[in-house]
């Protein structure tokens, strides 16, 4: 019996004068059979820019669905191009204050990728795609061999250049030369002198593997030993190939890891430019053991870029290219025809980027993402969301619109494994410094070297940030990115993790147990979305406070 102010209430006012009021067991009969009015938007109608303009991921948010599992079971596998998946669906940009091999490693061990720059000469970018290949391997198949005539003093040097230091010794210095011993760090570190040949302090004392050995069996043998690695021979004793125990600990740390099934490498991505020149960069990437070219443009719908994915294609074949930048379908469509294998959406979005501003040229983000992406995705050809991302809840709303994986760089920028060293601010601040590519400071960089201009016979700087926006030969450079800095976010090794733990609480909270599942809802209409004032705006964020302190994670 309804109670009000602790007496018996003789009547009470209705929710719904005149109308019965319903058993509550059949609320969700009454949902699914009679209500008429959906909760928001699907996403055609949120997304149609007749009504709504061109929106930005600020600008709407995803509709909470029904809970029935943890996070912890939400899976974020997806696919990065054609061939090539991934566990997780991040990426770092491929610029000089982001992404070089450090962050390309650590990336890759927490499931996702880390794209190369191109502002720099070949041969560095090239050294930097051979680190990734040869931090984590199954079974190294060209490891650094040394011949009985190498000196201490020069594998300590190769130890300081690669960054380990076990190194096969064979009769010739090559592999598939009869196996004589292997030096470790302990046997050069306090060698008196530096001129004794390795074989005076290599270790004969050997635990082998017969070629034929299976990656499985591999690491039984090595687990039971003692040893840090484990050389594979043949019937007469010649190296084949090779299998260190810190990549067995590497793979318990790192469950995740983006690694190729056979050779168990680690997938390296790398970026260059559409010039004839960059053909030469592209042999010595590939050589380095290049897994995916990401062709590097403000705007990709070029006949420049359309050869050069062509060119990619016919000479090498094993290499998956992915092109861009595209945001909208007919943009995409050129690209999607020539053979890409992955797209990159996004054109003036990026934190440091000012294309839009200055240029006039671009598209808000999340149209461009749900535009391009739903039509790549009647070809196969998975779509990266490139720029924007400030948050967790950007990189939800972008793989919503239909992106298969997030780029970020300002993002990343602060992190340990991004390029440059730490500097404090006026501030008090730790930062690092950040810059687009398309800043003048990017643009003037000399660290690529240079070409000769066939015509003229001139010296022309040949940096990334030019070749992007098509400047090189301009007299006056027009900046389309700003430099600056980021505050220091710590390692990626914990920023990715609460990334990730972000995404999948953010799915568990629409309803959906993977990638997959919230691409089709989206679809079908069964995930919702609504627009947001900017009243909306500020009401979500931090408000009514004095102070506050916003920590992200612990």
């Amino acid at each position: 019996m309804p109670l009000m102010n602790g007496d018996v209430a003789r009547g009470i006012p209705s929710l719904a004068p005149g109308r019965k009021i319903l058993d509550h067991t059949s609320a969700v009969q009454l949902l699914q059979n009679e209500w008429k009015h959906q909760d928001g938007l699907d996403v055609q109608t949120l997304l149609d820019s007749k009504f709504h303009g061109g929106l930005t991921y600020n600008d709407f948010l995803v509709l909470p669905g029904y809970i029935g599992f943890p996070a912890s079971d939400v899976a974020l596998d997806t696919p990065v191009t054609k061939r090539i998946s991934l566990k997780t669906p991040l990426l770092s940009s491929p610029m000089d204050t982001v992404t070089e091999h450090s962050m390309a490693i650590h990336m890759a061990l927490l499931g996702g990728l880390g794209v190369i720059h191109h502002n720099c000469s070949a041969e560095d970018q090239a050294e930097m795609v051979r680190k990734v290949k040869r931090f984590e391997n199954g079974f190294i198949l060209d490891p650094v061999v040394l011949s009985p005539n190498t000196t201490v003093s020069e594998a300590k040097q190769l130890k300081d250049k690669w960054g380990f230091g076990g190194f096969p010794v064979t009769e010739n210095g090559t592999l598939r030369s009869k196996l004589i011993g292997m030096i470790t760090t302990r046997d050069i570190q306090f060698h008196a002198n530096p001129t004794d040949p390795v074989t005076s302090v290599m270790s004969t004392d050997l635990v082998t593997a017969p070629f034929g050995t299976t990656l499985a069996e591999a690491n039984t043998v090595l687990s039971k030993s003692k040893k840090g690695k484990l050389p594979i021979v043949d019937s007469s004793h010649n190296l084949i190939s090779l299998l260190s125990r810190s990549d067995l600990m590497k793979n318990l740390h790192y469950p995740l890891a983006s690694k190729l099934p056979h050779s168990k490498q680690l997938i390296c991505a790398a970026a260059i430019g559409t010039r004839p020149e960059d053909k030469d960069r592209l042999k010595k990437l590939a050589d380095a053991g290049l897994d995916i070219v990401v062709l590097d443009s403000s705007q990709g719908n070029s006949i420049f870029q359309i050869e050069m994915i062509k060119y990619i294609k016919e000479q090498y074949p094993n290499l998956d290219v992915i092109g861009g930048n595209v945001v909208t379908v007919a943009q995409a469509a050129n690209l999607i025809a020539a053979g890409v294998d992955g797209l990159r959406i996004g054109m003036g979005s990026g934190s440091a980027c000012i294309t839009q501003e200055v240029m006039a040229v671009g598209r808000p983000q999340a149209a461009s993402v749900f535009n391009v992406s739903s039509f790549a995705a009647h070809f196969g050809v998975p779509c990266i969301a490139d720029g924007g991302i400030q948050n967790v809840g950007h990189i939800v709303k972008g793989l919503a619109l239909g992106a298969s994986t997030v780029m970020m760089g300002g993002l990343l920028a602060g992190t340990t494994e991004s390029p440059g060293s730490y500097f404090v601010s006026r501030e008090g601040q730790l930062v690092k410094a950040y810059r687009g590519m398309g800043s003048i400071d990017a643009m003037e960089d000399k660290k690529a070297g240079s070409h000769t201009s066939s015509k003229a016979g001139a010296a022309l700087k040949s940096d990334a940030g030019k070749a992007r926006y098509f400047s090189e030969g301009d007299r006056l450079l027009v900046a389309q990115g700003v430099s600056g800095s980021v505050l220091d976010r710590g390692s990626v090794t914990k920023f990715v993790p609460y990334l990730l733990a972000g995404l999948q609480h953010s799915l568990q909270d629409v309803g959906m147990k993977s990638l997959g599942a919230l691409r089709e809802g989206v679809r079908d209409g069964t995930v919702r979305f609504e627009l947001r004032t900017v009243s909306a705006q500020a009401e979500g964020n931090v408000h009514g406070l004095h102070t506050f302190d916003k920590k992200l994670y612990s």
